[in-house]
């Protein structure tokens, strides 16, 4: 292949891959919004809505998973249209869910499959597959920023959606918008890629398993990315109703929740231009260890509309910018060949996180009131998660004549 026919297959890739990302996660970072809308139309209590929230991520975590293997074995393509017919169905089956069990349903399990095949692992994979190693972790970053593009731009719509058609009309129009995702998927075609696949590859699935699962850094990155699943699904979802319980206008949780979306494009940028220079496990360090810091501060403050502003740009710098130095992290120790996969795991124990985080807002806020329990709780875990980070050894990993030895 020359090298000009190779830079057109990384611009198609990461203009594809980029756009389906941020149709992908734009939509699903603004589910905060719909927190209040849904509970009181419907009469249900928070913990139901945060329960099918958290579900949705548990769901998403464990369907990384395959969708990641079988994006390494027979290409993206496939997985990622399916993952936008899921999330269309979803997204109507929410807006016509009429009880808890439908709604965790739909919300929980059916956008939790589609999100698996529509977001990061799997695009991740073809990145990794299509990307030099000299430029991936740059275009890892590129990718992660399209999805704080995604929530930036998507989140004041689906709030100016709410408002003009209601919320079961504005999750009908996200339906029909996440279709879009089905010819953009076209471009992350990978032709012939399981049958070269099966004579390159020096591993089988287990053994990939095995050698990850026994290296310490790989367990100390899935540690640290709980810390990050439970930071951010909890603020994203729950911060909305915590500024309205403190008296502050629905527009500033938007706008909030917006501009963590557009700081976090040059936190995720900013974040895999320097995994190109420096060690990534300090970049992940710095930013679990400032997250804790700024919380620290957003609660110690007095709470105006401009302290949430300057918490969520600061918060925004922090969002998503874990996500390329973690997965750059694993193709740089463990290699390319079952990228997808590896980074599916590792986004599982992100997914638990997230899970913990949404849960335990909804259930103690129920029980006490309050989010101070939760919010404290995530100030010690972002302490926690910056040690972690400090022993990994990014260093590809030397293997012997058999391919599972670590």
């Amino acid at each position: 292949m020359s090298i000009s026919t190779k830079k057109l297959s990384m611009v198609q890739v990461l203009v594809c891959g980029a756009t389906i990302v941020t149709l992908s996660m734009g939509i699903r970072h603004g589910f905060g919004l719909w927190l209040q809308p849904i509970t009181q139309s419907q009469g249900w209590t928070r913990e139901t809505f945060a329960f099918a929230i958290a579900l949705q991520n548990l769901v998403w975590g464990v369907s990384g998973i395959f969708a990641g293997m079988l994006a390494d074995r027979f290409g993206a393509f496939r997985v990622v249209a399916a993952g936008a017919v899921l999330y269309a169905l979803g997204l109507v089956g929410m807006a016509n869910a009429s009880t808890p069990l439908m709604f965790t349903v739909t919300a929980g399990v059916l956008i939790g499959m589609a999100q698996a095949g529509t977001t990061y692992a799997v695009i991740y994979g073809v990145i990794g597959r299509n990307v030099s190693a000299e430029k991936r972790s740059w275009a890892m970053g590129v990718a992660a920023a399209a999805g704080s593009f995604g929530q930036f731009l998507m989140v004041p719509t689906e709030g100016f959606l709410i408002s003009s058609m209601g919320w079961q009309g504005a999750l009908m129009m996200l339906g029909v918008a996440s279709l879009m995702i089905v010819p953009l998927a076209w471009g992350l075609r990978e032709p012939g890629l399981a049958a070269s696949h099966a004579v390159q590859r020096e591993q089988t699935i287990l053994q990939a398993f095995t050698e990850a699962f026994k290296y310490p850094s790989f367990q100390l990155l899935m540690a640290g990315y709980f810390v990050c699943g439970f930071q951010v699904v909890f603020i994203g979802v729950h911060m909305p109703s915590y500024l309205k319980d403190k008296g502050l206008s629905p527009q500033v949780a938007s706008y909030a929740l917006a501009l963590i979306g557009l700081f976090n494009v040059f936190g995720t940028y900013a974040a895999g231009v320097l995994g190109q220079k420096l060690q990534k496990k300090n970049i992940l360090a710095f930013i679990y260890l400032s997250r804790a810091i700024a919380i620290s501060v957003f609660l110690l403050v007095p709470l105006t509309p401009l302290s949430v502003y300057i918490f969520s740009s600061v918060m925004g710098l922090l969002w998503l910018s874990t996500v390329p130095p973690t997965n750059a992290t694993v193709a740089q120790i463990f290699g390319v060949a079952h990228l997808s996969m590896l980074s599916g795991f590792v986004f599982f124990s992100h997914q638990i996180g997230s899970f913990m985080g949404v849960w335990l807002g909804g259930y103690l806020y129920d029980r006490t009131g309050s989010y101070n329990i939760v919010w404290y709780i995530a100030i010690a875990l972002g302490v926690l998660a910056a040690l972690v980070n400090l022993p990994i050894k990014e260093a590809s990993i030397v293997r012997s004549t058999a391919p599972q030895g670590a």
